[in-house]
């Protein structure tokens, strides 16, 4: 099989409302899509989520890489999972969001020709996946209130952004905590808010309100940092932002940083890196999650099978879909509230809607 077209579109979805976290706000979810096609009939679909302020790729330095990309896979044969995401990575080691779409795409055919569900292709079974919802930063009204509905709605845990100041964050936490009552589990998600000591305040005041980890409280490159508010706080701590590949994941086991990992496959490069990732947690006893930037329907699939495949994955935030005010993907995962339903179809078991990839203007590699 040999890959023989390759379609590069922007992928725009409007956002029912702006989203804020502690690194800023975004208004529109402006992806990345692609179609590879082959002499063998199928196509692979890839999704690629350029959270800026995270991953330091936009949509429009992802679409140039993307073109480039394009041209060194064209002609290979996409089974070559690993040859062709390691000519990926040396021309271009960074823009790992650009390269998760291609690393999608890739997997999607290779478990499309072996007739499976990605989840089985990866070894895997098609097990019970929850995902939490997300509260984003707003007054503690606003966020009692979205608390309250999302309780309401059955969510097993709710998951609740943090990163201003001490006084504004405890308070969040504490209004939130009082609406909803005790057993629900809270989520806090920091995004590299908060310097070490506040940290630590932070955290020592919410430990005793059923907050079940505390993700990249401090900036990414303080490993030694994290380590000191992992031995200090009553909250387990998660990596994000310091979690990229695998070297982070080794340098995150040896310094004893953390005491779980996101992995998101926008921010690792794909399926590919994400599974050495884990496999690395793993042998190292540290619990993951499977995290997303604001992927459509279609790249939240991907993920779900990933985490259906391998049981060290604990924890589901696969809402970013949640927020969109279109859905332009067929087939994929569906929720019931927040239980997640993934496809028995070979492959990822995601298209895009024929009518809207038509409204897209795509860039032609052949």
């Amino acid at each position: 099989m040999k890959i023989t077209q390759i379609r590069i579109y922007p992928f725009d979805i409007p956002l029912k409302a702006p989203i804020t976290i502690s690194l800023g706000t975004i208004e529109h979810a402006r992806n990345i899509l692609v179609e590879v096609s082959t002499d063998a009939g199928l196509t692979g679909w890839g999704e690629g989520s350029p959270f800026w302020m995270i991953v330091g790729e936009t949509q429009a330095s992802g679409l140039a890489a993307a073109q480039d990309m394009a041209r060194l896979l064209l002609h290979r044969d996409p089974l070559d999972i690993e040859g062709c995401l390691t000519t990926l990575l040396r021309y271009l080691p960074g823009h790992p969001t650009t390269r998760s779409a291609f690393d999608m795409a890739l997997y999607d055919l290779a478990a499309q020709a072996a007739n499976m569900p990605l989840y089985q292709f990866l070894g895997g079974a098609n097990r019970p996946l929850v995902t939490d919802e997300t509260i984003y930063i707003n007054t503690p009204e606003r966020m009692v209130a979205d608390a309250i509905r999302i309780q309401a709605q059955g969510a097993d845990a709710i998951k609740v952004k943090l990163g201003t100041t001490l006084r504004d964050d405890i308070r969040r936490v504490e209004a939130i905590r009082q609406a909803i009552g005790d057993e629900t589990p809270i989520r806090t998600d920091a995004n590299q808010g908060w310097d070490v000591v506040t940290a630590q305040q932070v955290l020592r005041t919410i430990g005793g309100w059923n907050v079940q980890y505390c993700e990249q409280p401090i900036s990414r490159s303080n490993i030694a940092g994290l380590r000191q508010i992992r031995q200090q706080s009553p909250v387990p701590i998660m990596a994000d932002e310091s979690l990229f590949d695998a070297a982070d994941a080794l340098r995150l086991v040896r310094d004893e940083a953390v005491d779980y990992f996101n992995i998101k496959l926008s921010k690792s490069g794909g399926i590919a890196e994400a599974l050495r990732i884990n496999a690395i947690a793993e042998a190292a006893g540290i619990a993951c999650m499977i995290g997303c930037m604001s992927e459509s329907r279609l790249a939240l699939t991907a993920n779900a099978h990933f985490a259906a495949a391998r049981q060290n994955v604990r924890f589901c935030d696969l809402d970013g879909c949640f927020e969109h005010a279109a859905d332009p993907v067929q087939g994929g995962i569906s929720y019931t509230g927040y239980r997640i339903t993934l496809p028995d179809a070979p492959g990822i078991g995601a298209t895009i809607d024929p009518a809207f990839l038509a409204t897209l203007s795509g860039t032609t590699v052949q």
